[in-house]
């Protein structure tokens, strides 16, 4: 009297076969997302500052005289 015990089991993926890891492996992609969303924001605001800044170089230093034959020193060659 046990015909269920006989019946094949079927099981889906994504069904009954879902265990903590995978909820586990979820979560750890919504985490990375946000990190990803925060990641572009910080990069995007600091692409604004450094434009910013350069404009401020660029409209200060525009307006400063410089004498012929001063020689011009260049901040970015590793001598400070």
């Amino acid at each position: 009297g046990f015909p269920a015990a006989a019946d094949p089991v079927i099981v889906l993926p994504g069904s009954l076969g879902r265990g903590s890891w995978c909820n586990e492996h979820d979560a750890i992609h919504k985490r990375l997302d946000i990190i990803e969303e925060k990641v572009i924001k910080t990069v995007e605001h600091l692409e604004s500052e450094v434009k910013s800044l350069l404009n401020i170089i660029n409209e200060t230093t525009s307006n400063i005289p410089i004498a012929p034959g001063t020689p011009l020193i260049d901040i970015f060659d590793g001598k400070y």
